[in-house]
């Protein structure tokens, strides 16, 4: 059985709000985990965290970006070393806080464009960089889950095709493929056709909807994703991905600006309901 999370996106940026009841909802609302976004890199804070999800027997995976600071693939060799350290120090914080997987755009600078195409240099400069990283995550027990985004947020890694050779030139154990269904959803020919593409670094699958609301309710054929992830025989996490009015620092950054939802806690709920529900049918189609 899939373990099933949540991302917190819809609640918080930093975690540093107190969401007991969050969490506490999200455990008795029947979730496996929840995904939590690294931004501070505060080893105690996330010491404090996981001992409280912990406590509710709640698991934890975490994600995190790299902004313009922290590029990768920036020319700034400076830069580029700081986006190493820091991600080096999310895998510490992800050790600390109980989450055995790190995912996210790790590899460049989120909305971080020169207007060209990706080069040799910058494929280079962060294929050799994750390297580093993932020497690192490997003593902390902690797997690199790598997102290709759409076009409009990265350019190194925008599609399967891409994410598969970017894992393969990293050639590391702890260097895996996550897969988001709203990217997908805009720059693949055919979503279950890239999803058996990345199946064999398949880490981490974020279920997303094509507005980012309530997985189900747009129109992202959620039947062919579930029926290829059974079809690859896909055993790892999934998680909801979705984006919401608030915070307004993140709404900002993912342009979320009218509500298609009433409440992140009825969107927890009612995907988590839908995700069970298809998965559910799927198998009970296959096994008549």
């Amino acid at each position: 059985m899939n373990k099933l999370g949540m991302n917190l996106f819809v609640w918080t940026m930093s975690m540093d709000e107190d969401l007991s009841e969050t969490l506490s909802f999200l455990k008795k609302s029947g979730f496996d985990f929840v995904e939590a976004p690294i931004n501070d890199v505060t080893l105690e804070k996330w010491e404090r965290i996981g001992a409280q999800l912990q406590e509710l027997e709640l698991g934890v995976q975490t994600c995190t970006i790299c902004g313009p600071a922290h590029s990768l693939i920036s020319p700034d060799e400076a830069i580029r070393r700081a986006g190493i350290d820091y991600l080096k120090k999310a895998v510490d914080c992800s050790r600390a806080v109980g989450s055995s997987i790190l995912m996210g755009p790790l590899y460049a600078g989120f909305k971080a464009f020169t207007g060209k195409p990706a080069t040799a240099n910058e494929w280079k400069w962060s294929v050799e960089g994750m390297r580093e990283v993932a020497e690192h995550a490997q003593t902390q027990g902690v797997t690199l889950a790598i997102e290709y985004l759409n076009r409009f947020e990265v350019y190194l890694l925008t599609c399967a095709d891409d994410l598969v050779r970017y894992v393969e030139a990293v050639n590391h154990p702890n260097c895996r493929a996550a897969f988001d269904t709203f990217h997908a959803n805009m720059e693949e020919k055919n979503i279950a056709d890239a999803l058996r593409q990345c199946a064999p670094y398949l880490a981490h699958v974020q279920i997303s909807e094509n507005d980012r609301s309530t997985p189900g309710k747009g129109h992202i054929n959620f039947d062919e994703v579930f029926e290829a992830l059974q079809d690859i025989g896909y055993e790892g996490p999934i998680a909801i991905e979705a984006f919401g009015p608030n915070p307004p620092e993140l709404a900002a950054a993912t342009h979320i600006f009218r509500p298609m939802f009433d409440s992140p806690e009825q969107l927890a709920t009612d995907g988590l309901a839908y995700i069970k529900l298809r998965m559910s049918e799927l198998v009970n189609e296959r096994i008549s």
